[in-house]
């Protein structure tokens, strides 16, 4: 399976967001997206989950246009409802979907201990630390088992240490289920270490200015990509 994306144009009004963004994501592949705060990465998500229209432009899927569940999005904020339980909270895509509830039950609780949640399917989210919201809400959105991820800053409000575990935790899922993955941060030590290409949007509105291949072996150290995390930090400039 392969993502294209050709062309995008998007504005709001008089104000252009998107200015022609192309680029691929090949089967299994993780991608990061950077770039200047403003320069449009959300939006460019919100058009690949199909929350927006564009103006000109087309995203494919091996050379088709792409259907609404191909992507599923994990906005910035887990969202997570507070009067829900946390396996109520992780069914709620597959109910929304039209699956009865014990269904979406026994699907989602499978994943329970992979995702390090085993014992709290009956917690409510506010009993949850910072970092099992954070699986929690990846749990709800991998469980619809789309074929492809968009991860729109899911660690940006995780302190430091809670971070930098989210990030090999995630490093360690996708190698185990092969997920395909489009990751917006600002974080470019995260996108050197999780991803296998990385791609620079210029400020508004967005092109793609910088493509860097993550040329590094698994697991990764942070001293080896040193070199690579520096390239990139110039790219932004």
């Amino acid at each position: 399976m392969k993502i294209s994306v050709r062309e995008v144009r998007l504005s709001f009004g008089d104000l252009p967001v998107l200015d022609g963004v192309s680029f691929d994501v090949a089967d299994g592949e993780l991608v990061s997206i950077l770039g200047p705060s403003g320069s449009g990465k959300s939006t460019l998500l919100g058009v690949l989950a199909g929350l927006l229209e564009p103006d000109a432009g087309e995203v494919l899927v091996d050379g088709a246009p792409a259907a609404r569940d191909t992507f599923a999005y994990m906005p910035q904020q887990d969202l997570l409802f507070p009067w829900r339980t946390v396996l109520d909270n992780t069914t709620l895509g597959l109910e929304v979907a039209g699956m009865t509830k014990r269904e979406a039950r026994e699907r989602a609780r499978e994943l329970f201990a992979p995702f390090g949640l085993s014992g709290f399917e009956g917690s409510r989210p506010a009993e949850l630390s910072g970092g099992m919201r954070q699986r929690a809400a990846l749990l709800r959105t991998v469980v619809q088992d789309r074929q492809v991820l968009l991860l729109d800053e899911p660690f940006g409000a995780l302190d430091s240490l809670t971070r930098a575990g989210m990030q090999e935790w995630l490093d360690e899922m996708r190698a185990r289920f092969g997920w395909t993955v489009l990751l917006i941060t600002h974080d470019v030590r995260e996108a050197v270490y999780l991803s296998d290409r990385v791609l620079v949007l210029s400020p508004r509105p967005a092109r793609v200015r910088a493509e860097r291949t993550v040329d590094l072996p698994r697991p990764r150290e942070i001293t080896a990509a040193a070199a690579v995390e520096a390239g990139l930090l110039a790219e932004l400039r």
